[in-house]
């Protein structure tokens, strides 16, 4: 097989892998606190891991890995149907996998696949499990329907760092810096916690987080990536500045103003690579 054709094949994995995390991470923040809740957000740490695995993989055979979601099942009324919609979102994983082991003749890519596959039986399980303990338990859906000025600027928030996460884990894959590959992907998990935080404040504040990103960044060239990594961080960085400003919400206030401070280092740290990267050139 072509290594076109294998970069095909794993794109399509990575792109299920991509909708697991959201869909997963959508049902935790909408559970609220709690057990299950925890252990489905581990689930969706492991699809970070396959993703991470996946991606790497495709920069090696010379591919560019896809930043489209796949499909996500997101219907059903309760949490147990949310965790039967988890069940079938595995087995949508586990089918093409299995085709892909036997479809890639490569022993090192086979035996990545097969490790992700054994990963996605151990995730079906467990969500046939949720089921009937969501049932059990009378697990339910905390979310609330509150739209006004703090939701729609914690709405803002989700999205902003739901985009830096997908820009900054594409700039590591892309760039042939070690240096900035590792500060790419250091920037990507805070910007993951400040997803979280977010995400958390607004089911607290009786909203409903809305996991969606805007346009990403998609330079090839290591100095272009900081370069535009550096002018949303310094953009976004004003932007939280003014939010914390206006709101007079003291516990909330407080969360913008660390993140604010987050993303204002992450700008000057960004620079200090790009002025590493020139001097090399």
């Amino acid at each position: 097989m072509k290594n076109e054709d294998i970069i095909a094949l794993l794109n399509q994995d990575l792109e299920g892998e991509h909708a697991a995390i959201i869909q997963y991470l959508t049902n935790a923040y909408a559970m609220g606190e709690g057990e299950m809740a925890c252990e489905i957000e581990a689930i969706a740490r492991e699809e970070m891991r396959h993703l991470d695995w996946l991606a790497e993989t495709i920069v090696e055979l010379g591919g560019i890995p896809s930043l489209e979601r796949g499909k996500m099942r997101m219907d059903g009324e309760s949490v147990a149907d949310w965790m039967k919609n988890g069940v079938l979102l595995e087995e949508d994983a586990m089918n093409p996998y299995k085709e892909h082991i036997k479809a890639i003749d490569d022993p090192k890519i086979k035996r990545l696949l097969k490790r992700i596959l054994s990963d996605e039986e151990s995730h079906h399980g467990d969500f046939m499990h949720f089921v009937e303990k969501a049932k059990r338990e009378g697990a339910k859906d905390v979310r609330g329907t509150r739209q006004d000025k703090i939701t729609r600027v914690l709405n803002w928030g989700i999205e902003h760092e739901y985009t830096v996460i997908l820009q900054y884990l594409l700039h590591s894959y892309m760039t042939a810096n070690e240096d900035v590959k590792k500060e790419m992907q250091d920037q990507a998990i805070n910007e993951m916690q400040h997803l979280g935080w977010l995400s958390e404040e607004l089911v607290d504040e009786k909203g409903t987080p809305r996991i969606e990103h805007i346009e990403v960044d998609q330079s090839t060239k290591t100095a272009d990536m900081l370069r535009a990594d550096i002018q949303i961080e310094r953009e976004v960085a004003a932007e939280y500045d003014r939010a914390a400003r206006e709101i007079e919400e003291p516990d909330l206030k407080e969360l913008l103003k660390r993140i604010r401070d987050h993303e204002v280092y992450h700008a000057e740290v960004f620079t200090d690579l790009l002025k590493q990267e020139r001097a090399s050139d």
